[in-house]
């Protein structure tokens, strides 16, 4: 069974009780975040209503999300590439190490000759 902590986070004045599996100290990280996006909206935009500012703090971190979707599936498929190009490569080794055993087997049998 997961624990279930109670976080209390202050955002621009306001206090909200979290209920969250997550780590608390992570939670507050996020709440400390989002205040002060906020507040950074709020100073550049004192025109703004808290909420306007909390929507803009949303997409803005929607927007950064999505980014680092995209970015971590892109290199998902740079490592897969590169997982199958070291599988290739392996094989193409693996068959040339056998061609080289075969031509070190046919020189000795020659050699073998070219003696007796």
């Amino acid at each position: 069974m997961t624990h279930k902590n109670k976080v209390q986070l202050k955002i621009c004045g306001a206090t909200y009780s979290i209920i969250t599996e997550d780590d608390p100290e992570y939670v507050e990280s996020l709440g400390e975040m989002i205040d002060s996006e906020m507040k950074k909206i709020s100073e550049n935009s004192p025109s703004l209503s808290l909420i306007q500012c909390a929507v803009l703090v949303a997409l803005e971190q929607s927007d950064n999300s999505r980014k680092a979707a995209a970015a971590a599936d892109n290199l998902r498929a740079q490592i897969k590439d590169y997982i199958e190009d070291a599988a290739r490569s392996k094989i193409e080794v693996d068959v040339e190490r056998r061609e080289i055993e075969r031509l070190n087997r046919e020189i000795e049998k020659l050699r073998g000759r070219l003696n007796g």
